[in-house]
């Protein structure tokens, strides 16, 4: 798709701050393609090892393409952005890193698994005996300059954007992010083939790829936190063949989706030969977390969501 402007991937950092100098100075209507790293900051590539997740240097994870300056964003608007269109690489990585995830006090130790996958037909990446996991692509992180002095974190999401790790916010899809800062200060990342919802290991296919936007400028809005609308079915990749659902039922939604995903980790492990921590990342870029109840107190229930089409 043609561009009015390439950001390139080495232009990137990790870590928002309004200080940051931009890179390009756009029109708003303008669109960028913006190359992405993956999430690792090149630490992983095709042929790592388990022995490169124990020793990733978390200073160089999450990097963003960016910033770019829309001319004439001020604070009360909204960036008004559009995915148009992605150029992936064909590889990804998923893995398990020691104290995160939802489930971090059941898997202490590190794990990685290493995909292909087709960029031109983006068919179904292979996984295990058996498993084929629809792809699509989107940017994990996708965000503006938040309005505070000095470097904010860019792994936490926050109300101008970040690192949502949002699946559907993927072709098609017209996001709006608050602009806390002139300029707005848009930058780009973490870019993944496929996730569910939840991310519930903390990684997805984390696969670098080129992602190109429409960047245009809604004056006024005041808008308080991001909102999306997509272009049709959210999941039509994954319902063709119905979910197995495990629940998880309590008074803390923490709990119970740390149930639920157990759960569905053993489900998985004691029917199609796995082992837990192959379960467990299979659940992480295919398999939905949903709050199913929350109006019934003292307890709510959670519910996990694995798409049959994987194994079917």
């Amino acid at each position: 798709m043609k561009s009015d402007y390439t950001i390139y991937k080495n232009q990137s950092h990790v870590g928002w701050n309004k200080a940051i100098a931009p890179v390009k100075t756009i029109e708003a209507g303008a669109v960028v393609t913006f190359e992405t790293l993956d999430a690792s900051g090149d630490q992983i590539g095709q042929h790592s090892t388990v022995s490169d997740v124990a020793s990733l240097d978390f200073s160089k994870v999450n990097p963003v393409t960016g910033p770019v300056y829309v001319d004439g964003a001020q604070p009360s608007d909204a960036l008004k952005l559009t995915i148009l269109d992605f150029v992936p690489s064909g590889w990804g990585w998923t893995a398990i890193i020691p104290g995160f995830g939802l489930l971090a006090d059941r898997f202490d130790k590190p794990a990685l698994h290493i995909w292909k996958y087709d960029p031109k037909t983006l068919g179904p990446a292979e996984y295990g005996p058996g498993g084929r996991v629809p792809l699509k692509p989107f940017p994990g992180t996708i965000g503006v300059a938040p309005d505070e002095e000095g470097e904010q974190s860019v792994v936490n999401p926050r109300r101008v954007g970040g690192n949502m790790d949002t699946r559907d916010i993927s072709v098609g899809t017209v996001l709006f992010l608050p602009v806390e800062v002139p300029g707005a200060l848009l930058s780009v990342g973490d870019t993944h083939a496929a996730q569910g919802d939840g991310e519930v290991c903390g990684t997805a296919i984390e696969s670098p790829m080129d992602v190109t936007v429409k960047i245009e400028l809604e004056k006024d809005v005041n808008l308080q936190f991001p909102r999306f609308t997509t272009p049709g079915p959210a999941t039509r990749e994954i319902d063709s063949k119905g979910y197995e659902v495990t629940m998880g039922v309590g008074p803390d939604l923490m709990a119970s989706a740390v149930n639920a995903v157990n759960n569905m980790v053993d489900f998985i492990s004691d029917n199609y030969k796995m082992s837990p921590e192959e379960a467990y990342m299979l659940c992480s870029v295919c398999g939905s977390l949903r709050i199913s109840e929350i109006v019934d107190a003292p307890n709510w229930i959670v519910s996990y969501y694995f798409p049959k089409a994987v194994f079917e």
